[in-house]
C-alpha cells in the first residue's frame, strides 16, 4: 500500500490540470483555479496548489506543446511577416549587385592608370662597377619607381647579344646577356617588383636576329628545317643587290653571304638578318620565346619595329621619292617610298596570334598582360591606327604615340594642338591614348625643346587623356651629352641620348659608386641634376614631376576624364579636363610660346569668374610645391604665363563643357560620378 506522499508525486508527473489548450474557454480556466483540492480513488485529498501549472511555451517543451503553440496566430504571423522580409532583403540586395555591375564602367587597367617608364639597362644603374647598367641594378632603384607613382617599367633589351647594335642584336631570346646578369638576377629583379605592385614590361624584338644566332648558322648552311628561316635570294658576290632596298642605317638591305652563296635581308645592320615570318616554323617559334617569358612573369611586351615583320615576296624595286635621281643612288631610307618592306598584308594577322597567347595568361585575375607595338609610320597615321585592332580582333592595347616627338619643331600653342588632334581625331572610338616626349632613339627634350620647356612639356604629359611614357632622366630634366667620334658607339649616333642616370652629386653621378668607369660620360651638370638634390627641393623638376603623377593618380577627371580644347593661339595651348557627376574640373593652360602671354578665357560660359591655381611649373605668389602658385586665384579673363609655364587651375561648377562642345571633346572610358553613394557608373 503506498502512502500519500508517494501518490502526489506520481499525480504531479502524469497530469498538469493547469494546462490550457487551444481554444479552452476562460470559464474552464476559472473553474480549475477555483478548485482547491482533489480526490484520488482512495478519498485521500490533495492540494492543488503543489500541482505544476505552465500557461505560456517554455524552453525544453515537447515537440506536441511547441507544435500546439506554433500554430497560433500571434506567433505565426509576425514569423512569416519576418521570413518574407528576409526574402525581400535578399532580392533587393541580389537586384542592387547586379545593377551595379551592370552600370558600372570597366576598371581601368594598370597600363592605363600609371604612367609608363622607360628604363635603358645599360645606364641606369651600375651594381658590379664594370661601367655598365645592370639587373640588379634597377632592383636596387625601385624605390624610384615607387617614389615617381609609377606602376609599370619598361626594360629595354637584355637578351644575349654580340652587342653589334647594343642588345637588338639577340643571339639568344631566352637567356640574358652577362653585361646583363643572369636568369636568376632577372627572376629576382621580377619578383621584387611584384612585392611592390609595379608591372615589368620588357622588349620583344621579333624582325630579326643576330647573325651569330643558332637558327641563322643553321640556315646558312642550308639545314633542311632551317633554310627557310631567313630571307635569302641568289645574288653574287660581285653585285649584292637583288633590289633597290635600303636598311634603316644606310645603303643596301642585302649582303652576301659566302658559306651559303646567296644573299640575306636585314632591314637594319648586316649583322641583323631579318626572319622569314612566312615560314610557319618561324611563327611557331616566336610564339614560344613569347610564351617563355610569359610562363617567367612578365606582364607585357613592347613588340619593336613591327611594321618590317614581312616584305613583299616578289621583291620589286621600291619608288623612289625623287624619280628623276640615279636609281644606283639610294644612300637613305628617306629616299624610297617603302611600299614593299613595311606594313605588307598577313602583318596584323601576326600580331594578333601573339595578342591571343597573351590573352590565354590574362585570365588570371590581376594578371592582365600588357601589349604595345613600335612604328613609326610617320604622316601615315591610318597605318599606326591600325595596330589597335578592330571591334572584333584584338591586337595591341596601343601603339606607341611618337607625334609628341615633334613639340622642338614650333614652339607655339597651335602647334601643340595640331600634334595632339592628330592623335585623337584619328584614334578608333573607345581606344585609350598615350603619349610619347622621348625614348632611347630621340634626342632629350631638355636639349631638344631647352630647357625651359622641360617642366611645361612634363606637365602636358601628365594632364593629356591616357598613359603618358617617359623616358629614364626626363623626370629631373637630363640632357644630351657631347660625344666625341670615338666615343660614339651607336650605328645610328643616337648614344648621345642614353648617358648614365644622374643619381646624386657624388662619383659618376651614382651610377657606378664601385669604380670610376662608366660606359659612356657622365653629363657635366650632374651635380645639380640629379634625383638627390632634386628630392630636397620642393620646386625642382622632380618635384614638379612627382606632384603631377599623384594628381593624376588621385583625382577622376585626370585619370579618366573628358578632355576638351578650349583655347590655342601662338603662346597657349589650353584644356579641360572634367567628369560628369563630379563639380570639380580642372583647367590646364601651357605657355609653349616664346614671350610671356595673358589669356582671356571669358568666352568660355562653363568656367567660373575664378580659379584656383594647384601647380604651376614657375614661381608664383601663392607657393606650392613643384614650381609654385598653389593657392592663388586668378580670374579667367585675365590669365598670366610666362614662356614655358604651364598651369593646372582648379575650379567647382556643375556645367560641362563637352554637352555643348562635343565636337571639342573626346573620352576613352566614359564614366560619371554619383557622390552620394561615391560611385562611378556608366553614362
Amino acid at each position: 500500500m503506498t502512502n500519500g506522499n508517494e501518490r502526489v508525486e506520481l499525480e504531479e508527473c502524469i497530469s498538469n490540470p493547469g494546462f490550457q489548450e487551444d481554444g479552452v474557454g476562460s470559464a474552464d480556466a476559472k473553474e480549475n483555479r477555483d478548485s482547491s483540492t482533489s480526490m484520488d480513488s482512495t478519498g485521500v485529498g490533495h492540494n492543488t496548489s503543489t500541482e505544476y501549472t505552465q500557461l505560456k511555451p517554455y524552453a525544453g517543451m515537447p515537440k506536441e506543446v511547441l507544435l500546439l503553440y506554433s500554430s497560433q496566430a500571434r506567433y505565426r504571423v509576425p514569423r512569416q511577416i519576418l521570413f518574407w522580409l528576409i526574402i525581400a532583403c535578399i532580392l533587393a540586395l541580389v537586384s542592387l549587385t547586379i545593377t551595379i555591375i551592370a552600370l558600372s564602367p570597366k576598371c581601368l587597367g594598370w597600363w592605363q592608370a600609371s604612367p609608363l617608364y622607360q628604363v635603358y639597362p645599360r645606364s641606369f644603374k651600375d651594381s658590379d662597377g664594370d661601367g655598365v647598367g645592370d639587373l640588379k641594378g634597377i632592383t636596387e632603384q625601385l624605390s624610384h619607381f615607387e617614389y615617381l607613382n609609377v606602376k609599370s617599367v619598361w626594360i629595354g633589351s637584355f637578351y644575349r647579344s654580340p652587342m653589334k647594335d647594343f642588345g637588338y642584336d639577340v643571339e639568344d631570346f631566352r637567356d640574358v646577356d652577362p653585361v646583363f646578369g643572369t636568369m636568376q638576377d632577372f627572376e629576382e629583379l621580377l619578383t621584387q617588383m611584384h612585392n611592390r605592385g609595379l608591372k615589368l614590361i620588357m622588349d620583344f624584338i621579333p624582325n630579326h636576329t643576330s647573325d651569330r644566332h643558332r637558327w641563322f648558322n643553321l640556315s646558312r648552311s642550308r639545314d633542311e628545317h632551317y633554310k627557310d628561316y631567313y630571307i635569302w635570294t641568289d645574288c653574287s658576290a660581285t653585285a649584292p643587290r637583288p633590289n633597290n632596298w635600303v636598311s634603316v642605317f644606310g645603303n643596301s638591305s642585302w649582303t652576301y653571304d659566302e658559306v651559303r652563296g646567296q644573299c640575306y635581308l636585314h632591314q637594319f645592320l648586316k649583322e641583323q638578318p631579318d626572319l622569314n615570318f612566312r615560314n610557319p616554323h618561324v611563327r611557331r617559334e616566336m610564339v614560344d620565346v613569347v610564351r617563355f617569358w610569359l610562363e617567367k612573369g612578365v606582364d607585357g611586351f613592347r613588340m619593336d619595329s613591327v611594321k618590317r615583320l614581312l616584305e613583299a615576296t616578289h621583291l620589286r624595286n621600291e619608288p623612289q621619292t625623287d624619280p628623276h635621281k640615279p636609281p644606283e643612288s639610294f644612300p637613305s631610307e628617306w629616299e624610297l617610298h617603302h611600299d614593299y618592306t613595311t606594313s605588307q598584308l598577313g602583318l596584323h594577322e601576326l600580331l594578333q596570334e601573339w595578342r591571343a597567347e597573351m590573352d590565354t595568361y590574362s585570365r588570371e585575375p590581376g594578371r592582365y598582360r600588357f601589349m604595345v607595338t613600335e612604328s613609326y609610320d610617320h604622316e601615315e597615321v591610318d597605318k599606326t591606327m591600325m595596330y589597335y585592332g578592330s571591334p572584333l580582333v584584338k591586337e595591341s592595347d596601343f601603339p606607341f604615340n611618337f607625334y609628341l616627338l615633334d613639340l622642338p619643331r614650333n614652339t607655339s600653342g597651335l602647334w601643340v594642338q595640331h600634334l595632339v588632334l592628330l592623335w585623337m581625331t584619328n584614334m578608333p572610338s573607345g581606344r585609350w591614348p598615350n603619349w610619347v616626349v622621348g625614348n632611347h632613339d630621340s634626342s632629350r627634350i631638355a636639349s631638344s625643346a631647352g630647357q625651359n620647356y622641360t617642366r611645361v612639356i612634363n606637365m602636358l604629359l601628365l594632364t593629356l587623356p591616357g598613359t603618358p611614357t617617359t623616358y629614364y632622366g626626363e623626370e629631373i630634366g637630363m640632357e644630351n651629352i657631347l660625344l666625341s667620334p670615338s666615343q660614339t658607339q651607336d650605328p645610328a649616333g643616337k648614344y648621345n641620348t642614353r648617358s648614365p642616370m644622374q643619381w646624386s652629386g657624388n662619383m659618376n653621378a651614382g651610377f657606378n659608386n664601385r669604380t670610376n668607369v662608366t660606359w659612356l660620360p657622365i653629363h657635366p651638370d650632374y651635380n645639380t641634376v640629379n634625383v638627390e638634390a632634386q628630392r630636397e627641393d620642393a620646386a625642382s623638376v622632380l618635384a614638379q614631376y612627382r606632384l603631377l603623377s599623384g594628381l593624376r593618380q588621385s583625382e577622376l577627371p585626370l585619370q579618366r576624364g573628358w578632355f576638351c580644347l578650349v583655347h590655342a593661339d601662338a603662346h597657349v595651348f589650353s584644356y579641360l579636363r572634367e567628369l560628369d557627376g563630379l563639380d570639380r574640373a580642372f583647367l590646364v593652360l601651357l605657355n609653349f610660346g616664346e614671350d610671356a602671354a595673358v589669356t582671356d578665357l571669358s568666352s568660355v560660359d562653363e568656367l567660373p569668374d575664378r580659379l584656383t591655381v594647384v601647380t604651376s611649373t614657375a614661381p608664383r605668389t601663392g607657393g606650392g610645391g613643384g614650381g609654385g602658385g598653389g593657392g592663388e586665384l586668378l580670374h579667367k579673363s585675365s590669365i598670366p604665363s610666362a614662356a614655358g609655364e604651364g598651369l593646372v587651375l582648379r575650379y567647382s561648377s556643375w556645367r560641362r563643357f563637352h554637352a555643348r562642345h562635343g565636337a571639342r571633346c573626346f573620352v576613352s572610358e566614359k564614366a560619371c560620378y554619383l557622390g552620394v553613394v561615391n560611385l562611378l557608373y556608366k553614362c
